[in-house]
């Protein structure tokens, strides 16, 4: 099934006429048009992200059911648990780790671009950093990252209009080191309202740290409610302190009070 070839001044169409599962492509919705900062920020508002290869055009997605995770149900495995302990602790006493937001937004693109073992190339391409980076230039794309001993050893990056979070990418040079930033990320955004972080696509590690599937329409209602907020005006990381980590993984981790800790 042949889908809509965009024009740099081509608006998108309705997020309902992605392909299916039927159609070989399930959340395909367009091609074509660009990366400039205002497409951008116009495709996340319609619920709309781009992913493609080197060799493509742009590709422009809306899948369906959409993968969300929902910021009450970060999950804290008990290695993670021990992880965000030792940083916590760190980062009070001034040792070696340390949580920084949006200090090095290109160089995590960067990390989150590199190789890795089990895939064949990345998504993340000139293109794409490009792009992202004028976002973070305006104010809209945020990192959140790990540092070890002044190294910057992990980190997550994404796209942050009004309340609502959308996560791209992350990495890790360390274990665990991913998911102590994206649990960083996640306690800030919990304690400024943001309800869930759109993860688009549906994978088992994703759905490890608490996210679920979320049908697309329901995504869309949820997520224009959060678009209707002001900005967060401060990207700054806080402590997670004893209340993150009361209680068994799950709901019970996020339910120190925002401004507590």
């Amino acid at each position: 099934m042949p889908i809509p070839w965009l024009e740099v001044d081509t608006p998108f169409p309705d997020p309902a006429s992605a392909l299916s599962e039927r159609d070989g492509a399930p959340g395909l919705l367009a091609a074509g048009a660009d990366l400039s900062a205002a497409r951008l920020l116009d495709a996340y508002r319609h619920g709309i992200f781009p992913w493609f290869s080197e060799q493509q055009p742009i590709l422009w997605w809306s899948t369906d059911p959409r993968m969300v995770l929902h910021t009450a149900d970060f999950r804290v495995s008990r290695s993670l648990r021990k992880t965000l302990k030792k940083i916590d602790r760190s980062m009070a006493g001034g040792g070696p780790w340390e949580v920084r937001f949006d200090s090095a937004f290109a160089a995590v693109m960067r990390a989150c671009a590199a190789p890795r073992p089990d895939q064949a190339g990345t998504w993340i391409s000139p293109q794409i950093v490009d792009g992202y980076g004028e976002l973070h230039r305006l104010g809209h794309a945020h990192s959140s990252e790990l540092w070890f001993e002044g190294r910057l050893v992990g980190g997550a990056y994404g796209v942050g209009l009004g309340r609502m979070f959308y996560g791209e990418s992350m990495f890790a040079l360390l274990p665990d080191a991913s998911k102590a930033a994206l649990a960083y990320l996640v306690h800030f955004l919990r304690g400024e309202g943001v309800q869930m972080i759109d993860c688009q696509q549906e994978t088992s590690h994703l759905a490890s740290l608490g996210a679920r599937p979320m049908p697309r329409a329901d995504f869309l209602r949820r997520m224009r409610s959060a678009l209707a907020q002001p900005p967060i005006a401060v990207w700054k990381p806080r402590l997670l302190g004893d209340g993150f980590f009361d209680g068994n993984a799950g709901n019970k981790a996020l339910q120190a009070a925002p401004g507590s800790v």
